[in-house]
């Protein structure tokens, strides 16, 4: 008694190539900027940073993953050798220095 059939509307034709390009906008619209954004940035550091690591050589001063901090007293294609103390060197493989530090800019430490 209350209650009413309900019947699915008809489709009323084809759907537009306007329909489809108005719903795809905002998807394009998002990439665009997480790629400006996010991704271009992301990479642009990236390119700088293995620059940096592929110019490290014998005296510079780095930093590693792990975050010792040392001279670097050999460099071949692969690992570097970094001399942490007199005497102590260990062997770091070169993708994982963070940072060469600039002597220039390097503040004394106050002993």
């Amino acid at each position: 008694m209350f209650i009413t059939p309900a019947f699915a509307q008809t489709a009323g034709g084809q759907a537009s190539g306007a329909g489809i390009l108005v719903q795809m906008a905002p998807l394009v619209l998002i990439f665009v900027v997480f790629y400006f954004l996010l991704i271009r940035p992301q990479q642009k550091k990236m390119k700088e940073h293995k620059a940096k690591i592929d110019a490290v050589k014998k005296g510079d001063q780095v930093i590693t993953g792990g975050g010792l901090v040392g001279k670097v007293a050999r460099v071949d294609e692969i690992y570097a050798d970094i001399e942490l103390a007199p005497g102590l060197k260990v062997k770091a493989v070169k993708s994982t220095l963070t940072e060469v530090i600039d002597p220039t800019a390097a503040k004394p430490a106050n002993d």
